[in-house]
């Protein structure tokens, strides 16, 4: 199993809808290309969105975002969602491979 996190950095003003168009467009499509949804948070300090995804292996990571880059309804959703400008700047991703499980500390 590896993991995947991913950030977004939004253009100025941006962070409510780039979290309403990942809420909306992005999310619900996950499952059909593979792609566990573990977790979405917000940067406190400057509301960047982040979220955590899980996939069997490298391939599967390969394979999913490939497939999710091509989405037909993902590519129409973003365009409507982008008539002003993009609303993601930036974007990082980090991706992890479990070296310890039930760590716990304290």
């Amino acid at each position: 199993m590896i993991y995947e996190i991913r950030v977004y950095e939004h253009a100025e003003g941006q962070a409510d809808a780039v979290l309403e168009r990942f809420r909306r467009e992005v999310a619900p499509r996950f499952a059909d290309h593979g792609i566990e949804l573990v977790g979405v948070f917000s940067d406190v300090a400057t509301q960047e969105l982040t979220y955590l995804t899980r996939f069997p292996d490298e391939a599967a990571r390969k394979k999913g975002w490939e497939s999710f880059k091509t989405d037909a309804g993902w590519l129409a959703a973003k365009a409507a969602s982008e008539t002003d400008g993009p609303l993601v700047l930036k974007q990082r991703a980090t991706v992890l491979n479990p070296v310890m499980s039930g760590l716990v500390i304290g």
